[in-house]
């Protein structure tokens, strides 16, 4: 039986791995020069960071963050990008994932030797996503999370006084919020969800160093190179949107491994028609934040919380809701910092406090 052979340019070792991106036979050293090159490449080609720069990394536990923490540092050190990485976790509030999952970022700190903040739902919200759950049941339950956390994100990052907020969504996850934007008929999103580097006025810019990474190489990476990462996932996840998506993805990716790719591709050239009327960007009333609406959807769910009313602002009265809650708030007015960020704002999200933005 012939034995297959590292397929790079030179290399005389036998192959470890078949890539899952291009299909090539690989050792794991030259493996992981080639997914390393294309993640400076795209760094580099977008110019996603620049020298004295602080970068909060969204490090979970899982493997998609402890790799890009691990690429990051290596990169940085490689070729001297001149910028400072910083960890930030957000504790969602899940018993016996999240708690578990933050002891490995804690180890990732000490191994990595950069300092970490961890900033937790109960802290800025009041509530934790087992509360949550609790409240409302499993459905709908992560479009509480994902509103939540995005925006605990931004502020933790804010708190570390961060230029920029680098996540470690990958291609498999920008197909699946592209499939999720088409079938929902949501154009504002569709537009933007491709995009490698996110800003909107007064918010920190978020960039995406894994745009055109597949998922399937994070996870043979970390494998070989022995990474601590966490693999449980989240017990709320299985009943989530994203997750029949992903399922149907992932048949799609076996008939076509360049599946994944494609539909990338595909949703950086959609462009929307200007006759459709889309959203305009503006800041909350409440908290700052920025938003669509006059109060944002995070200020809307967590008001529902707190008046037992956390299915009212799901469904179709949630119009009504942001409105009622538009005319019962006095508005919040913010000043801008030289880099557009807020400088402050009353949260009336969080504890009543004043926070620096």
């Amino acid at each position: 039986m012939d034995i297959a052979m590292c397929m790079r340019h030179g290399c005389v070792k036998r192959a470890a791995l078949k890539r899952p991106k291009t299909g090539h036979s690989m050792c794991k050293e030259c493996f992981f020069w080639a997914f390393e090159e294309e993640i400076h490449h795209t760094i580099t080609r977008y110019k996603l960071f620049a020298p004295g720069e602080r970068v909060a990394l969204g490090a979970s536990g899982g493997k998609d963050s402890t790799v890009l923490i691990h690429v990051l540092k290596t990169l940085n050190d490689k070729y001297n990008y001149g910028i400072e990485l910083l960890l930030l976790s957000i504790d969602e509030g899940i018993s016996g994932y999240r708690d578990d999952s933050l002891e490995t970022v804690k180890r990732n700190e000490l191994q990595y030797g950069l300092p970490l903040k961890i900033l937790s739902y109960n802290d800025v919200y009041g509530w934790t996503m087992d509360s949550i759950v609790e409240k409302i049941g499993k459905k709908s339950n992560c479009t509480f999370c994902g509103v939540f956390r995005r925006q605990a994100l931004d502020k933790g990052a804010i708190e570390l006084k961060a230029d920029k907020l680098a996540t470690g969504h990958n291609a498999d996850d920008i197909a699946e919020t592209i499939l999720m934007n088409i079938m929902r008929g949501d154009t504002s999103r569709l537009q933007r969800c491709t995009d490698i580097i996110t800003s909107s006025e007064g918010n920190l810019p978020r960039v995406k160093p894994f745009k055109y990474s597949y998922q399937k190489e994070i996870v043979l990476y970390a494998y070989y190179k022995r990474l601590d990462y966490f693999s449980t996932e989240c017990r709320y996840a299985p009943d989530s949107y994203r997750g029949h998506v992903r399922n149907y993805l992932k048949d799609l990716e076996r008939l076509d491994p360049s599946t994944v790719l494609n539909i990338v591709y595909s949703g950086e050239s959609l462009v929307v028609d200007s006759r459709v009327k889309r959203p305009v960007q503006r800041s909350c009333v409440r908290c700052g934040y920025v938003s669509s609406q006059p109060v944002c959807h995070s200020c809307t769910l967590l008001e529902g919380l707190n008046k037992d009313l956390p299915r009212l602002v799901l469904g179709k009265h949630n119009s009504i809701v942001n409105k009622q809650l538009l005319e019962s708030t006095p508005f919040v007015s913010t000043t801008s910092t030289s880099s557009g960020a807020h400088r402050e704002s009353q949260c009336s999200c969080s504890t009543g406090q004043h926070i620096d933005f």
